[in-house]
């Protein structure tokens, strides 16, 4: 797979985040999450809320983290496989946030999708013995569980503007781990097919 190819999709990505972020306050009454306008059939915002942001400085640090993703990351995803993640965190993210945590009324960001790419794309390093991929498997764990027990820093909510929902993160490994096992099983019934 050529260098282009990999970085297609967190590109397109990037500039469809940077897109929204450039249309405004339209963009995000239009296609954030707010828990009454799903329950009215508004099905969309499920999936595009993960694209929209808070303000810049979320945006920024959402691509940050998507950047280091393919650094850390290096191994091949076909683009099919990266739409495929994206839409099954995502919707995991949102429908988990609609259904185990009703006290958010309103959500935007791409953390809790990022947190399942992380472990999507690193597990199968671990698996291997990866140190690099051991070590930030541990990383994102140790952050996971600092956020469950001590909170999110009031700081990093005001840099942000807003509350950060750490349900998010966790919805998002979730999905990732679903989205493995069922992977892995599709692939354990080719091979006893082929």
């Amino acid at each position: 797979m050529r260098s282009r190819d990999r970085w297609g999709v967190p590109a397109a990505v990037a500039l469809l985040c940077l897109a929204l972020a450039l249309a405004g306050e339209p963009a995000g009454q239009a296609l954030s999450y707010q828990r009454d306008a799903v329950s009215a059939g508004q099905w969309w915002r499920l999936l595009s809320a993960n694209f929209l942001h808070l303000g810049w400085y979320h945006l920024a640090l959402n691509l940050a983290g998507l950047w280091t993703l393919m650094l850390l990351c290096p191994e091949p995803v076909p683009a099919w496989d990266w739409l495929l993640r994206m839409l099954v965190l995502g919707l995991g993210v949102t429908v988990g946030i609609y259904l185990w945590a009703p006290h958010w009324h309103s959500y935007v960001g791409f953390s809790g999708v990022l947190h399942g790419l992380f472990l999507l794309g690193l597990l199968p390093q671990a698996l291997r013995h990866d140190r690099i991929a051991l070590a930030a498997l541990a990383c994102l764990a140790g952050k996971l569980a600092w956020e469950a027990f001590s909170g999110v820093p009031i700081s990093d909510e005001q840099a942000l503007g807003g509350r950060v929902a750490q349900e998010a993160h966790w919805f998002g490994i979730i999905a990732a781990l679903c989205y493995a096992a069922v992977a892995g099983l599709l692939r354990q019934g080719q091979k006893a097919a082929g």
